[in-house]
């Protein structure tokens, strides 16, 4: 009792260190670290900077004695460096002549020992008599950390000794100073997690207390299972400081708000790479020096980066809802955060050979961000669709404004912009990785699939009651060529995705039909009343309706040469057959005589216009060849005089007309023809 008696009439009311001796340690710290940004604890009476009060010689004594009691502690442990002299204690004592040469060897010898940090240490002097508790948080609060440890030491000594002398019923000394303990040892661990939280960031301040601060903990880690400790890994809590400066450090990377900078994403990623690289260029240059090889310092940082980044990349994916902010993280996850520009740096090698690059990232975070790229790139070119066919409204449909022409034929950038965008889109992804890139292509294929309808449906709305005929006509030959051209460039993705571009080309084979048909049909509707008057009295003496049929062929084969093959020789076949069929069946429906040479007549006549009306089809490269040798055939027939001469030509016209197969003629006039109701099989 008379020994900590004795202690506590040293310390000054309370147990506490005198204020006037705090005073002047404070004011000569201040002093040494040049009076700019040094750290005072709150509480502190700062005092006057211009004129600090002389100090008590009995304090100063006390001090000089503390000071150097820490440099001695500093040379056991090897701390400190010359850089860091700024912040060293024993810049507080006055220096004697002769002094310099002998600090400048010092200094050099702490240097060496800084840059070769070894593994194993020499523990100083455990003091016998501790110093009180609201010294030692002194000390730990102005950072003179090897000091209060070494305190905190002698004091858990002491209550190791009391708890063997007390029974299992401890006494309130006892549990007082065990709280006590816990307390100091609290603030011990807060400030060396503060410490190395803050080292990457402020690195010259740190650099010396760090090597207190890796000694502190190697000795706290073999005293672990002694009693008077701290709960928990003193590594472990370093490593979670070590996140938590990691952390601190991609917090501090500049994010602007969507609205601030449309490019946020992409800013802030290639800033946040910069920051990672900068970092651990600095800890491998500088800060892995101030720890003992057993740390692993390098190797704590990297993983660490690779956690946090993982999570912030976790939080930019909720944030992320553009396609091009979804590319951008997917791009900078998968391959820039491994690659040179980031931890595959040349400044960061050979370390990193011993270490993972990867982002620690959620097993379901890639697939999911993969499957929101996906339905972002749906949705974009959903857009995409829009525009296009709203342009199209807008440009065409209408103002009624003539199709554009290439090449001779109708053209329209409709499929090179929707190529153009597509495969925009997969030429990203194919940087990124394969299985993004067919992953796309199937939605690509998947989205397009739909736009043959949609394109349609408009088209139907706005243009059924289109003027001129011709503009219709001509809107619906352009939209054949487009998805003919349009099916060509998808056909490329056939090896990725088959079944997507048989999809696709299914929808758009329909509307190439759909869009044919409805040509067919205004064609066939248009020339009906020409082809019925064929073969008739009038039709034998007046050439009007067939005029009029010969215009309609010679302007259809000018829409057929402004069609892209093989649409167009499909599409002139059809009506060639067509046109055939009816201008022969008219023949077939109704009885009527030739008399007075008029059959000859009617021969001379059917001869020559089923030339004019074959050259036509001719030049639109019909495929039914054999119909060009039914008009002379058919001639021959009714120039005949007689039922047997009929008979005789008839089989000519059947072997070159396969239709004529199912009709049996009989002569119920010289020159009638009559349909049989019964026909043989062919």
């Amino acid at each position: 009792m008379s020994q900590k008696t004795d202690r506590n009439a040293d310390q000054g009311d309370g147990g506490g260190v005198p204020q006037a001796m705090l005073r002047v340690f404070r004011d000569s710290m201040r002093r040494a670290s040049g009076g700019k940004g040094a750290k005072v604890a709150a509480g502190q009476d700062v005092g006057s900077p211009s004129s600090p009060p002389s100090p008590d010689p009995n304090v100063v004594g006390f001090g000089d004695s503390l000071m150097r009691r820490g440099a001695s502690i500093r040379r056991s442990l090897k701390l400190g460096s010359k850089k860091d002299k700024g912040l060293r204690p024993e810049a507080l004592v006055s220096k004697g002549p002769g002094v310099d040469k002998m600090e400048e060897e010092e200094e050099q010898e702490e240097e060496e020992a800084y840059e070769e940090m070894e593994e194993s240490y020499t523990l100083p002097e455990i003091p016998h008599t501790p110093l009180s508790v609201m010294q030692i948080n002194k000390l730990i609060e102005m950072e003179v950390l090897e000091e209060a440890h070494l305190n905190l030491l002698a004091l858990r000594r002491e209550f190791q000794q009391e708890q063997e002398r007390c029974s299992e019923d401890s006494p309130m000394e006892l549990a007082k100073k065990e709280k006590d303990l816990n307390l100091l040892y609290g603030e011990l661990r807060n400030k060396v997690n503060a410490i190395v939280r803050d080292s990457n960031s402020l690195p010259s301040r740190n650099k010396g207390l760090l090597v207190a601060v890796a000694r502190i903990i190697q000795e706290e880690e073999r005293r672990a299972e002694e009693p008077g400790g701290l709960a928990g890994s003193w590594m472990e809590a370093w490593r979670e400081a070590v996140d938590d400066g990691v952390r601190a450090k991609v917090a501090g990377v500049q994010l602007e708000r969507t609205e601030q900078n449309a490019s946020w994403l992409a800013v802030h990623l290639g800033l946040l790479g910069k920051a990672v690289t900068e970092d651990l260029q600095q800890v491998r240059a500088e800060l892995r020096r101030s720890y003992p090889p057993s740390f692993q310092v390098f190797g704590a940082y990297v993983g660490s980066y690779g956690r946090v980044v993982g999570q912030h990349v976790g939080k930019l994916e909720q944030r992320a809802t553009e396609l091009k902010d979804l590319h951008a993280l997917l791009d900078w996850i998968i391959n820039r955060y491994q690659s040179e520009r980031i931890m595959g740096s040349p400044s960061l090698q050979p370390d990193m050979r011993d270490h993972t690059a990867q982002l620690k990232l959620e097993d379901d975070f890639l697939p999911r961000l993969r499957d929101k790229f996906c339905c972002a790139v749906k949705e974009d070119l959903k857009a995409s669709f829009v525009r296009i066919i709203t342009m199209e409204d807008e440009d065409f449909w209408k103002d009624g404004k003539p199709p554009e022409k290439e090449d001779d034929l109708l053209s329209h950038p409709m499929p090179m912009d929707i190529w153009t965008k597509v495969e925009g889109i997969v030429s990203n992804c194919r940087l990124i990785d394969d299985q993004l890139q067919q992953r796309v292509i199937s939605s690509c294929l998947q989205e397009l699939k739909d736009f043959p309808k949609r394109l349609e449906a408009e088209f139907r709305r706005r243009c059924d009651a289109l003027r001129p005929a011709r503009l219709w006509t001509e809107y619906q030959i352009t939209y054949v060529n487009c998805f003919a051209a349009l099916q060509q460039h998808m056909g490329r993705y056939r090896d990725a995705c088959p079944q997507e571009v048989d999809a696709f080309g299914a929808e758009a084979t329909g509307l190439t039909a759909r869009l044919l048909q409805a040509l067919e049909e205004q064609f066939k509707e248009e020339v009906e009343p020409y082809l019925r008057r064929m073969m008739t009295r009038k039709w034998l003496t007046n050439d009007d309706d067939f005029q009029r049929l010969h215009r309609r062929a010679e302007l259809l084969s000018q829409h057929c040469a402004l069609m892209r093959p093989p649409h167009a020789q499909e599409f002139a076949s059809r009506l060639h057959l067509h046109v055939s069929r009816e201008y022969v069946g008219q023949l077939m429906k109704s009885n009527y005589s030739c008399k007075n040479r008029k059959h000859e007549k009617a021969a001379s006549k059917i001869r020559s216009q089923w030339e004019r009306v074959s050259e036509h089809f001719q030049c639109m490269k019909s495929t039914h060849e054999w119909l060009y040798d039914a008009g002379d055939d058919l001639s021959d027939v009714v120039a005949q005089k007689n039922a047997a001469d009929i008979k005789d030509h008839l089989q000519p016209l059947v072997e070159h007309y396969p239709d004529f197969r199912l009709w049996e003629y009989v002569g119920a006039s010289p020159h009638g023809l009559k349909p049989c109701r019964n026909p043989p099989p062919s």
